[in-house]
């Protein structure tokens, strides 16, 4: 025990003595000065630096990185960068979507441009966020500066935008949500490849059908009644008879001409003459149906082809023959095509029976050269959808044609289709009224 403690004292006094050895006393002494006060004001002067001037030295890296990327500095969406979660990975909880920009040209819009975001974030703020970042990466073209003008759909895979849903609730947040694929649409693109679906209204009349495309539901009946006797010769105006529309399931009942397309629950109306009623003899006065909507009519059930491009999932098009009769709808492929198709898929001829067709509907009519339209089939109880593009002239009488004959044949296929999607339509209103309800409690 006396040893240990022996062993601890010879310890800390060598400590001591080590040190001793680091420090130095100096002993101050009193040193008489030879400099007068001015000259010791002197050391110590007053020094103007706003007058200096400016050197001419190399810049910094911060500098130049900063003249290199303009568009941050101008960037209006600056705020939103907050909730960029590319530099809290790991250390916050993230989340990574892939967000279809449907604005972009259509060889750029199939590539979808991946966002990091903070997982506690907005539905708006992540729509802040993929403005922030588009712009950042300066794509084309520019951006609407309100964070408003747009909304987040949801889409598939290859970024074909889910219309029977409504956008994401902008303030709910994103975490909330478990999809993994976005589309960035503008709320009030007129015309745009998630925004205009193809809508025919049917006119039944003494002297057979007519359809009257219109571009949405908000269109009011009158317009409707408007456009049915424009087709069939007539008009409300001047000393000829007046007509009104009835619902087709709803005889005698006259549809108010005020009320929109959208409360009327059905596209299919009756024009009958005032003071008669369905079932009765035409009249003499009663307005002749247009003979080119009778040409129409006539023709759609004849064989006609159309020299048009389809349109692949991974977007590249190949020219394709799209023949078109009452009885089936047959695409087969161009084969004298220039480009190679040694790194493509080759193209199958298609046939579609009539019965099988659902809808046919205008997808997209950016100009006069450039239009995109939609054919939905069954195929082994599954319903696929065909995408092709051509001119808008030959678009529009294709979606027509094909219309007329879905109009023309009582189709189990078509009944099975649109009933599937006003379920889907109903489950997800039920699914947003029991939320409401949950939230009102």
């Amino acid at each position: 025990m006396c040893l240990f403690v022996s062993a601890q004292r010879l310890e800390r006094l060598r400590k001591e003595r080590q040190n001793q050895i680091k420090c130095k006393n100096i002993q101050w002494k009193e040193r008489s000065s030879s400099q007068s006060v001015e000259d010791l004001g002197t050391l110590f002067e007053k020094r103007d630096f706003k007058d200096r001037p400016k050197t001419t030295g190399t810049k910094s890296t911060l500098s130049l990185r900063l003249e290199q990327c303009p568009q941050q500095l101008n960037n209006p969406f600056n705020e939103y960068s907050k909730f960029d979660g590319k530099g809290h990975i790991g250390t916050t909880a993230t989340k990574k979507i892939d967000v279809y920009l449907s604005m972009q040209m259509a060889q750029d819009k199939v590539h979808p441009m991946t966002v990091v975001t903070i997982a506690n974030a907005r539905v708006h703020d992540l729509i802040g966020l993929i403005c922030w970042q588009y712009t950042s990466e300066g794509r084309e073209p520019k951006l609407n500066e309100n964070v408003t003008a747009y909304c987040l759909h949801i889409a598939e895979d290859d970024g074909e935008v889910d219309t029977d849903f409504p956008p994401l609730d902008s303030n709910e947040p994103i975490h909330k949500f478990g999809f993994s694929t976005l589309a960035l649409v503008e709320k009030y693109s007129s015309p745009g490849l998630t925004s205009r679906q193809s809508l025919f209204v049917r006119i039944n009349a003494a002297h057979g059908f007519s359809l009257i495309p219109v571009d949405s539901l908000k269109v009011t009946m009158k317009e409707i009644l408007q456009k049915a006797l424009k087709k069939r010769k007539g008009s409300q105006k001047g000393s000829g008879p007046m007509y009104r529309l009835e619902k087709q399931t709803e005889p005698n009942v006259a549809v108010d001409l005020d009320s929109t397309l959208e409360i009327q629950s059905t596209l299919e109306f009756c024009l009958v003459r005032e003071n008669s009623s369905r079932g009765e003899e035409s009249s003499e006065e009663d307005p002749p149906i247009d003979i080119t909507t009778v040409q129409d009519m006539l023709s759609s059930h004849h064989y006609k082809s159309f020299k048009i491009s389809m349109i692949h999932k991974l977007r590249f098009t190949t020219d394709v023959q799209l023949g078109i009769s009452g009885e089936k709808v047959e695409i087969d492929p161009v084969t004298n095509q220039k480009a190679s198709t040694k790194f493509w898929i080759r193209q199958k001829p298609i046939s579609i029976d009539s019965d099988h067709l659902c809808a046919c509907d205008l997808v997209e009519e950016r100009s006069p050269t450039h239009a995109i339209f939609k054919i939905t089939y069954l195929s082994n109880h599954d319903y696929k959808p065909l995408y092709f593009e051509s001119d808008a002239s030959t678009v529009n009488e294709i979606v027509l044609k094909v219309n007329y004959i879905l109009e023309s044949r009582a189709s189990t296929s078509r009944a099975d289709y649109f009933a599937q999607k006003q379920r889907k339509l109903s489950r997800r209103t039920s699914f947003s009224f029991q939320k409401d309800k949950k939230t009102g409690q």
